[in-house]
């Protein structure tokens, strides 16, 4: 077996990997990186970018059918041809992974190892019995992939997870989808418009990251204007008949259904790829919920060692699975493990801003900690409907509802949630005010033009800065 001693050892080229290799590099590390499968992150092969492909499709097919109450009618109706769109998402998410190869291979050759990376004790990783690293530091980015559920097996072959609808070269009839996170509400909106019966069924009445109760109610409330969504539903029988899946399930009133799909698509999230990597080889340790504990500040991993010469980065940090996030968490990582490789301490990082965006429409996004991480009893909300919004009514993009949070004490803008038309871009806004940690009256003071989106929330300002008023007149 070959022996390879290196500063820095990255495992993982995905965005956060490559992230940190080029972190560590710059900052002087001899450095190398580890990959086990196919180059192309999982933001361009099965997340963010084919996603968001067959979501502007479904857009597209939207916007048509609602053509006519503008007053343009389109003869004949709409014609969804399922072959021509996935053959569209299928070609253009190609061509986004083949970028991501390209940056690969513009990697140096003697920098990049393939095969499966496990563990012989923290300062060694061994690349599939053919060579052993020693390094003097490690970046764990492995990413993550699909969760797997021992309860759908009995639907067979008829069950998909979100990396296997990409592939598809035509739309199916129906989908059930289970859960109710980010990849299953935006997939199941988009397939509906595409001309697919969609079904989508949770637990626990939960929808997506939205944890205001008004926020929630009012989105779940218009979701099911379009398709049937149960966000509290108990699956009672799965399984298979003929070709289909069959699944019975009991609603919030306690009424009974029963549905025949062509694919039950397994939404349950994602999990880090950590399997096979001889984990418990290493000083590492684990939190409550079983994901590595580390720093988010440094990305350090905790180890029952004084100081862990291991980081974590991207999704297999199971912190933010977000691909801006992961960028950042590399290059917190790649910087750091080439510190103290080179015999430096580890400096914590400025982490962005908390924002999240889920791509349906209206949009949801949250900013900040959201509705659950405020202080009970120490903020105040405004509020906006889009409903009767100006721009918003133009457009016919008139549904949604917004509140923004300020602290009684201080004033200081605390985070928003929102189920609103253009959130990808008021949530924008708002995430920068929050990283300048701005007040809600300085908030105020900054330019809004007419007629636009944006209106809409000057009027949740307004409020939300009338209640602060009154509640600093109070003291």
């Amino acid at each position: 077996m070959k022996t390879l001693k290196v500063d820095v050892a990255i495992i993982g080229a995905g965005t956060a990997g490559l992230a940190a290799y080029r972190a560590a590099k710059g900052a002087g590390a001899n450095a190398l990186i580890i990959e086990g499968g196919d180059y192309g992150t999982t933001c361009a092969r099965v997340g963010c970018m084919p996603s968001k492909l067959l979501i502007a499709a479904a857009d597209a097919a939207h916007a048509v059918g609602q053509a006519p109450f503008f007053g343009i009618h389109v003869d004949g109706g709409v014609r969804i041809s399922g072959r021509e769109v996935m053959d569209r998402v299928r070609h253009e998410r190609d061509r986004f992974v083949e970028f991501v190869r390209r940056e690969v291979q513009d990697i140096a050759e003697a920098d990049r190892i393939c095969g499966h990376a496990r563990f012989a004790d923290d300062h060694t990783v061994v690349v599939a019995d053919y060579m052993r690293v020693e390094t003097q530091s490690t970046v764990i980015a492995t990413g993550s992939q699909s969760t797997q559920l021992d309860s759908f097996k009995a639907v067979g072959d008829r069950l998909i997870v979100s990396d296997d609808l990409f592939d598809w070269h035509d739309l199916p009839n129906s989908v059930a989808v289970v859960g109710m996170g980010i990849i299953a509400l935006e997939l199941a909106q988009a397939l509906h418009r595409l001309g697919v019966y969609v079904v989508v069924l949770g637990r626990g009445g939960r929808l997506g990251p939205i944890g205001d109760p008004d926020i929630r109610n009012y989105a779940i409330a218009t979701f099911n204007e379009e398709f049937t969504l149960a966000p509290d539903a108990h699956i009672e029988l799965m399984g298979r008949e003929d070709d289909q899946a069959v699944i019975g399930y009991s609603g919030p009133n306690g009424t009974r259904e029963t549905g025949y799909f062509d694919y039950v698509l397994a939404a349950a999230g994602r999990t880090p790829n950590l399997t096979g990597m001889d984990i418990d080889k290493t000083t590492l340790e684990f939190d409550a919920k079983g994901a590595l504990s580390f720093d988010s500040t440094t990305a350090r991993t905790a180890s029952t060692k004084p100081e862990s010469p291991i980081f974590v980065a991207g999704d297999a940090s199971n912190h933010i699975p977000l691909l801006h996030e992961a960028a950042d968490e590399g290059r917190i990582a790649g910087e750091n493990a080439a510190r103290f490789a080179l015999g430096s301490k580890v400096i914590p990082r400025l982490r962005r801003a908390p924002l999240g965006v889920v791509f349906t429409d209206p949009q949801i996004a949250i900013v900040g900690g959201g509705f659950h991480a405020l202080p009970p009893g120490a903020f105040a909300t405004g509020r906006a409907s889009f409903e009767d919004q100006g721009r918003a009514r133009i457009m016919l993009k008139n549904k949604g509802l917004l509140h923004v949070y300020g602290d009684l004490a201080s004033g200081d803008f605390l985070g928003a949630e929102m189920f609103a038309p253009a959130a990808e871009h008021l949530a924008h806004l708002l995430a920068w005010a929050l990283q300048n940690k701005m007040t809600v009256a300085h908030l105020l003071q900054m330019p809004f033009y007419h007629p636009v989106v944006e209106e809409g929330l000057r009027s949740a300002l307004r409020a939300l800065d009338g209640k602060l008023r009154h509640a600093h007149d109070r003291r």
